[in-house]
């Protein structure tokens, strides 16, 4: 017997657990197969640690589980909706027979694609399962049917392969060794040819060595698409660099509009005053001299003093000797006087 699944973590599965009284049958870790209808398949490569070994990723949907036996009541699989069912994602890896079955169909190749009919089908997957299967209340009817939820180990990350599988991915490949030369080897005899042909001066002629005008275009193609990606990729940088300057400079601003900020509080308390002094244009006194300024001052005008008395005095001219001899007979008759002067007003 068939019938519908539900997944563990619904609300009723939580509910059946709490409740005594009911008759439930619980199975752990039960080895199913599973149903799932692959919706898409995308090959990834591992990290530089495993060398970039190549795997698939698979992701669908889960439409059905069947256990190894028939679980009480006689149920013999659990089907799912479309819609209904859990999101599964498989990870397929490759062994070393099969890369090198890749590798000989053309892995290294620009046309090597996964194949699309291996998609919008239903996989049998082996997987491990929990159920809980809830018995029908009271007298079993023909309308009584159990109910059964199903928790699936790791089914976003279910790691397979050829042998738990049972499906050898790497014959489905379409073979693509025979069309044309790997991508690798082609951009490497690209810039070989290039390199060539800008620095060597043929000694013959495109129409002596019977190249036509198409070949030309093929082999100048590549070439000439390459300079709007440049600019393309230079204007979407500019734009880049444009958005971000300009959020930054919205964040400032915001920044500087909110209370409590420091640019808020700097333009508060620093900016908004210096543009007023700006605006007012108020002369600035000069600053005042400190003690030191002011000694250096008063040192600098003493020794101006001492050399203009100085320069006076070189200035002035040097009296004979006639007249040095007048001025001393001069000083002494006043001399003379003045002792005549004292004693006269002693008597």
């Amino acid at each position: 017997m068939r019938t519908a699944g539900l997944p563990m973590n619904d609300v009723w599965a939580h509910r059946v657990l709490r409740e005594r009284g009911v008759e439930t049958y619980r199975l752990e870790g039960v080895t199913a197969q599973l149903g799932v209808m692959v919706e898409s398949l995308d090959l990834k490569h591992r990290g530089k640690e495993e060398n970039y070994r190549p795997y698939l990723h698979i992701t669908g949907e889960l439409r059905s589980v069947t256990p190894p036996k028939t679980l009480p009541f006689g149920i013999s699989q659990l089907t799912y909706s479309p819609g209904q069912g859990e999101k599964v994602d498989a990870f397929y890896e490759f062994d070393d027979q099969q890369l090198v079955v890749l590798a000989g169909k053309g892995y290294f190749t620009s046309r090597f694609a996964v194949p699309e009919q291996v998609t919008g089908i239903e996989w049998e997957l082996s997987a491990t399962a929990d159920m809980l299967v809830l018995a029908p209340s009271g007298a079993q009817t023909e309308d009584d049917t159990p109910v059964v939820f199903t928790q699936i180990h790791g089914i976003g990350g279910l790691e397979i392969d050829r042998e738990s599988s049972g499906y050898d991915l790497a014959g489905y490949f379409t073979d693509h060794s025979g069309d044309g030369v790997p991508q690798v080897e082609a951009v490497v005899d690209e810039r070989r040819l290039k390199a060539h042909s800008d620095a060597i001066d043929s000694l013959f002629t495109d129409d002596e060595l019977g190249l036509d005008s198409e070949s030309r275009h093929i082999v100048a193609a590549p070439v000439s698409q390459a300079a709007p990606v440049v600019d393309g990729m230079s204007a979407r940088l500019q734009q880049i660099e444009a958005e971000i300057a300009a959020e930054q400079e919205q964040y400032r601003t915001e920044r500087a509009s909110t209370e409590g900020t420091t640019e808020n509080l700097y333009r508060e308390r620093v900016a908004a005053p210096l543009h007023r002094a700006e605006e007012q244009k108020a002369p600035l006194a000069p600053p005042a001299p400190d003690r030191e300024a002011r000694a250096d001052l008063h040192r600098d005008s003493d020794l101006e003093l001492e050399e203009q008395e100085t320069r006076r005095r070189e200035a002035k001219p040097v009296a004979s000797l006639d007249e040095r001899k007048r001025q001393v007979a001069q000083r002494a008759s006043d001399l003379e006087l003045g002792d005549d002067g004292e004693q006269s007003l002693g008597s």
